[in-house]
């Protein structure tokens, strides 16, 4: 969506690099190795590249600002920012993006107009980062903030879930997953109605990464907060995803691998229902388990 123009930006250097294939992977030569023999052959790996977000709004003047700089999969970039500004509470609704859209004339740019209602201070943005793909508060100045924000909300309990829907979950998800069918080397998340249906799902070479697409695209859809709604990570369910997932309002966040100690602490207090080691035949709830039916 782009609603006012940016202004004109200058164009890069050519740099003569190859650029991400489609769908935000790469095809590289291999040696398949074994005990006893050794092929040549083609494989696939997942495109990770640096992503820079500019901010544009009324108090900064004519010049942006930059809001940091994350390791992502190309690709739903705007997405990403909407996601990732979202999580920071630098924006609340859709509203308060005037316009989102990847720079046409730099590569791994994405600028976000903002809002001049949106209270943004020059010089102070709440991250001034370089993250890694694996990171997800790296960098930020308020994390203590951002604890005592997730903590202060609450998850109404307007809604229940099967327990054994629960369970066929990700299977779905992996079904969906084209970028790992093809690399084995992302994550995703899926968002998921009550009653089993995938609505969404984004990937990414990070985990942070595909939950902000995730959360940005439904921003933008103006489907915020998902409540009576739940979410399946590939991964483990570290506190940065808690957050995330509570600040969406997300109802069930079900993780394949394990939680963390403060996401667990987080998911008692705001009534997120946490689930780990999610499987075809059990799983583990860390807390609300009364959300989750046996019917």
């Amino acid at each position: 969506m782009a609603n006012n123009a940016f202004p004109t930006e200058p164009a890069s250097p050519a740099a003569g690099a190859v650029g991400p294939a489609p769908g935000g992977t790469q095809n590289v030569r291999i040696l398949r190795s074994g005990a006893d023999s050794q092929v040549a052959k083609d494989d696939r790996v997942a495109v990770e590249a640096p992503l820079e977000f500019l901010l544009h709004h009324p108090s900064l003047g004519g010049e942006p600002m930059s809001f940091g700089t994350t390791m992502r999969t190309p690709g739903d970039d705007e997405w990403l920012a909407a996601g990732l500004l979202y999580g920071e509470g630098i924006v609340n609704k859709t509203a308060d993006i005037e316009a989102l859209e990847s720079s046409t004339r730099r590569p791994n740019v994405v600028n976000v107009r903002l809002h001049p209602s949106v209270q943004i201070v020059p010089n102070t943005p709440s991250r001034l980062f370089s993250a890694g793909s694996s990171c997800g508060v790296c960098g930020t100045t308020g994390l203590d903030a951002a604890i005592a924000r997730a903590a202060a909300t609450h998850i109404p309990d307007t809604g229940h879930t099967s327990l054994p829907l629960l369970l066929r979950l990700p299977s779905l998800m992996r079904s969906a997953q084209s970028k790992f069918g093809d690399t084995g080397g992302v994550h995703a998340s899926a968002l998921f109605d009550f009653s089993g249906n995938l609505l969404n799902v984004a990937e990414d070479v990070g985990r942070h990464n595909a939950f902000d697409k995730l959360v940005g695209m439904n921003l933008m859809a103006g489907n915020l907060p998902l409540t009576n709604r739940i979410v399946v990570l590939s991964g483990r369910a570290s506190f940065e995803l808690a957050q995330k997932a509570i600040r969406a309002g997300v109802s069930v966040l079900a993780a394949i691998g394990a939680p963390s100690s403060l996401a667990v602490s987080l998911a008692l207090t705001s009534g997120l229902t946490l689930v780990g080691f999610l499987r075809e035949a059990h799983c583990n709830v860390y807390s609300h388990p009364a959300r989750l039916t046996l019917t």
